[in-house]
């Protein structure tokens, strides 16, 4: 059973009805980079502008703290900006519906699994355990379940790259400008937004393959 009526025969009437576009592959995957890119940058600020202030003032709970507003940044903008990876009319309050428990999921695995473990070890057990609920609640809701092994792949593996390739930017920009580690820090979000940005323009693809069957053959 699909959640709010996202499951492919609903999204078809309703996108045959609205005469919506239905968008492309490229296009999902430039809309989910571009979006996420943007979302993602906003997201660092709360870790990279003011992470300081959320050790100082909340102590111990400072990190906890930091990373619950770098939740709640990303769960405000993403919508707006990627709403339209979901085929037909009513996508923004369905993907707020769809994308917030998801990404809430994701958060806190990946904060549980780092706070745990720490370094790559935690990072990548992170990424693995928040891919995984990810990947399962967007299956769930697009009644896709046959597909969860793609979803995953397609988040856990852009979602790692552009992780780490950030990772790699801002130890790189720090060497090299070490007055610029706000900027260092910023710049991991760029990498990170385009990696898990591709990753979700993909898992949504995926999602609704039936969907855009059902509306090819008319």
């Amino acid at each position: 059973m699909s959640w709010f009526q996202l499951d492919p025969q609903s999204i078809a009437t309703r996108a045959r009805a609205a005469d919506s576009p239905v968008p492309s592959l490229g296009a999902s995957l430039l809309r989910g980079m571009a979006g996420f890119t943007i979302v993602s940058v906003a997201g660092f600020v709360p870790w990279a502008v003011f992470g300081r202030w959320f050790h100082l003032h909340l102590g111990k709970n400072g990190e906890v703290g930091m990373y619950v507003a770098c939740a709640i940044v990303f769960l405000a903008l993403t919508s707006p900006l990627l709403h339209r990876l979901i085929i037909g009319p009513g996508s923004m309050s369905r993907f707020y519906k769809v994308f917030c428990p998801a990404f809430a999921a994701y958060s806190v695995a990946w904060t549980v699994c780092w706070m745990k473990l720490h370094g790559h070890l935690g990072s990548i057990a992170g990424l693995l355990a928040g891919t995984m609920v990810m990947a399962c609640m967007l299956v769930a809701a697009f009644d896709a379940l046959r597909s969860v092994v793609k979803v995953f792949f397609a988040l856990f593996l852009l979602n790692a790259i552009g992780y780490f390739v950030g990772g790699l930017s801002e130890a790189a920009i720090i060497k090299q400008y070490p007055l610029y580690k706000m900027y260092a820090m910023l710049s991991w979000g760029v990498f990170y937004g385009i990696g898990l940005g591709a990753g979700l323009g993909l898992a949504f693809h995926i999602c609704q393959a039936r969907a855009r069957k059902l509306l090819a053959a008319g």
